[in-house]
């Protein structure tokens, strides 16, 4: 294909993309006032960690129900669009990640289509895994900072300012989860081996819990303590990881007889030439001569 035709066929592909998106995010904007079958309304879910029975003496409940407030006109609708669209673009994400795979498969090999494969695999069960650990902390954090106060303070959250920490620490938690998933794949392409991981052991799991303190939006020592735990528990899982994939690969070594030679040893797959330079079988060309 030449370059026009792979600019149309990049615009195809994110149109539909889009598509699958747009589509996302109207049901997932409907999904949002009603539910589905016997899973709750979107709504219920988030306001959930909010409504839980043991904040309810720091809560400004209004006529004895658990709501968010709204200060401008307009803010519901906002908040109804901007999470029904983000859980729309989860649900449909096989759809519009497959037109961008579709784009960019041509290009790999067979052997990178499975790696690539294996990765976004991994990746969206780490990522999940991240965001349900941080829906199961939210409460957990409000309950310490809505508590701050004591009997002088009383809690009514705004909606807006509720669902866009909630939103963040699911995708901080989530991108979060990554990290180690992007040091096993670091270690497969022989940038970092295990043993320099095995020696930066206790400065990465430092940072790691420098990086939590920073990234989690909450003041909070249980989001904070919640991601660098789990965080720590990830990074081991990828050392030893490494650890096996740096045997394996040193074995593989061995029994292929790279080790053990000398720095005036050819290597086991060098293949001697003749005095012109020729190999076994290779007939030289003498472009002096006419053809």
């Amino acid at each position: 294909m030449s370059l026009k035709e792979h600019l149309y066929e990049l615009r195809h592909r994110l149109g539909v993309a889009l598509l699958w998106v747009a589509l996302g995010a109207v049901l997932g904007f409907l999904w949002f006032m009603f539910k589905i079958g016997p899973i709750p309304s979107l709504g219920k879910l988030m306001t959930d960690p909010y409504c839980q029975p043991d904040l309810k003496p720091f809560r400004a409940d209004i006529g004895g129900e658990c709501k968010l407030l709204q200060t401008e006109p307009f803010e519901a609708f906002m908040i109804q669009l901007k999470v029904g669209t983000a859980a729309g673009m989860v649900m449909f994400s096989p759809a519009w990640l497959y037109q961008l795979w579709a784009f960019i498969t041509p290009g790999l090999y067979a052997k990178e289509r499975r790696f690539a494969r294996t990765f976004v695999f991994f990746a969206a069960i780490l990522f999940c895994a991240g965001a349900v650990l941080a829906y199961w902390v939210v409460p957990q954090g409000l309950k310490v900072l809505m508590g701050f106060g004591g009997d002088q303070f009383i809690t009514a959250l705004t909606g807006g300012k509720y669902i866009s920490f909630v939103l963040s620490l699911l995708v901080i938690f989530g991108v979060s989860f990554e990290l180690p998933l992007l040091v096993v794949m670091l270690n497969r392409a022989g940038i970092i081996s295990y043993e320099k991981l095995n020696k930066w052991r206790r400065g990465l799991i430092m940072g790691l819990f420098v990086f939590a303190a920073i990234a989690t939006p909450g003041t909070d020592p249980i989001s904070m303590v919640a991601l660098a735990v789990a965080l720590t528990g990830l990074f081991e899982l990828a050392i030893q990881i490494a650890r096996v994939h740096d045997k394996r690969k040193a074995r593989e070594r061995k029994d292929d007889g790279w080790d053990g030679l000398s720095d005036d040893e050819a290597s086991p797959e060098y293949i001697p030439s003749d005095a012109e330079g020729n190999l076994p079988g290779e007939k030289r060309v003498n472009y002096d001569e006419a053809t």
